[in-house]
């Protein structure tokens, strides 16, 4: 599969889809000193400091287009098939449901009713999910009020923006990912926000492009035809930003996604990581650029790579002529902050094998033989990817690189959904942080599990860092 790959690629997609799925081959998983740095609080002041002294152009980069719907699942469960598991989730949200920020949008008369218990459980449950009432289910995430702070009730996009805005002074850019349905009012609650903060930032929104979606099939290899007569089309996955993210002329991107956010009170952690990862990102480069002018790059470089691991063994740069290894320094640079593994579902820093090169990755459980030897390294993963990056487009002379031409294409999902009841087969693109960046000079290292607080379930914002 092609990032050049488009709707009209009929032949190549069912090829594809009713092929095996491409797997990587583990070779270990990255560990702390080897393929995972741990910095002391010392030297991560160091480079916040770098950071803020570079005054780099910075872009925050949050992909945000997708529902609340997930969030809200056990509900939509539990009103569907009820059982033991999402009633006991049901029960718990009820009993908490004057601590959600949302419960503020409801009308007096509503507040009212759940206080006397005067309401159906079906009809409340319905008011809060459909666009008759408030239609936190029919939402972008983004939109979903998560906090409460003094006066005010803030959603996941007016959050990312507070928090943005404290990591630097100099005006930071915001370029969100989004559902084109909702861009007026997204617009609109970040302008809002805005103009309380009165500070001068850039604010920028994308959709994904249609182009990148993928044909459904069914399980003849049939299209799927829509009741209107139109052929079915599924989003290719995240791995379809890249496009969004190319877009994007800036010194260093930062990459997080809209559901990772902590309340203002408690963001601290996650804004002193953005400028360790920033400082420590420019850090990098300048070593990079030592090496581009040492009388002996060969050597300058195995020395670099003693802190970096950019590869499984110096021995690789010893092979190198000196213009690969020109172009192997001037590839994309990204710094991936790594959470201690607690049992998320999602992926993890890996070394893998592939065409006779060994290097760092980041490996969805999807892309593992979930067998044998591979299966036995996978789960020895002591991190987890929370998506914490600093990212660098340039090369070390700043010119922008075309970042489709640093992913591995090959990489891509075979995807198995429901869709009215009927099973179909789709493919998703490399996603954008594993094969979509998989040829990028990548450097893993730990931040505090303080800065992963995902709301990935509505009960998520009963914890503590989504609490003033």
């Amino acid at each position: 599969m092609t990032q050049e790959l488009t709707i009209n690629d009929i032949d190549k997609q069912r090829e594809l889809v009713f092929g095996p799925q491409p797997e990587i081959k583990l070779v270990s998983p990255c560990k702390l000193d080897n393929g995972v740095l741990r910095h002391t609080t010392f030297e991560q002041k160091r480079f916040e400091l770098i950071f803020k002294e570079r005054e780099a152009l910075a872009t925050l980069f949050i992909p945000a287009s997708g529902s609340g719907s997930r969030m809200f699942q056990f509900l939509y469960d539990f009103l569907d098939e009820p059982d033991e598991e999402n009633r006991s989730k049901t029960e718990k949200f009820l009993n908490a449901i004057e601590d959600f920020a949302f419960f503020e949008l409801l009308p007096y008369n509503i507040k009212k009713k759940v206080r006397n218990y005067d309401i159906s459980l079906d009809e409340f449950i319905a008011y809060l999910l459909k666009n008759n009432g408030l239609g936190l289910g029919e939402k972008p995430k983004g939109l979903i009020p998560f906090h409460r702070t003094r006066s005010f009730i803030l959603n996941a996009f007016q959050e990312q923006l507070l928090q943005g805005l404290r990591i630097q002074e100099k005006p930071l850019n915001f370029h969100f990912t989004i559902n084109e349905k909702f861009e007026t009012e997204i617009r609109a609650v970040l302008s809002h926000i805005q103009g309380l903060t009165a500070r001068n930032c850039s604010i920028s929104c994308s959709v994904q492009n249609p182009d990148t979606d993928s044909v459904a099939f069914d399980a003849n290899g049939n299209q799927i035809v829509c009741a209107d007569g139109s052929k079915l089309r599924r989003p290719s996955g995240h791995g379809a930003l890249l496009e969004n993210l190319n877009s994007i002329d800036s010194d260093i991107i930062f990459v997080k996604n809209i559901d990772n956010v902590q309340h203002e009170s408690k963001s601290e952690a996650t804004v002193s990581n953005f400028q360790y990862l920033g400082g420590l990102l420019l850090q990098i480069q300048e070593e990079l650029r030592q090496v581009m002018t040492a009388e002996n790059k060969h050597e300058a470089l195995a020395a670099l790579n003693e802190t970096y691991r950019f590869v499984y063994s110096s021995e690789e740069i010893a092979k190198m002529t000196e213009g690969e290894l020109l172009q192997f320094i001037n590839q994309p640079l990204r710094v991936c902050g790594m959470v201690k593994n607690e049992g998320q579902p999602g992926g993890g820093p890996f070394w893998i094998e592939h065409k006779g090169t060994v290097s760092k990755q980041i490996v969805e459980k999807a892309q593992i033989k979930m067998e044998g030897e591979q299966y036995r390294l996978m789960v020895q993963s002591q991190y987890f990817n929370p998506v914490l990056m600093a990212l660098s487009p340039k090369d070390l002379n700043g010119v922008k690189h075309q970042l489709c031409n640093f992913a591995d294409h090959t990489q891509y999902f075979i995807v198995d959904k429901k869709f009215e009841g009927q099973s179909i087969r789709f493919l998703e693109r490399p996603g954008l942080w594993n094969g979509s960046m998989a040829n990028w000079l990548t450097v893993f290292v730990e931040v505090p599990s303080e800065a992963f607080t995902p709301v990935k379930n509505v009960l998520d914002l009963l914890n503590g860092a989504h609490r003033e």
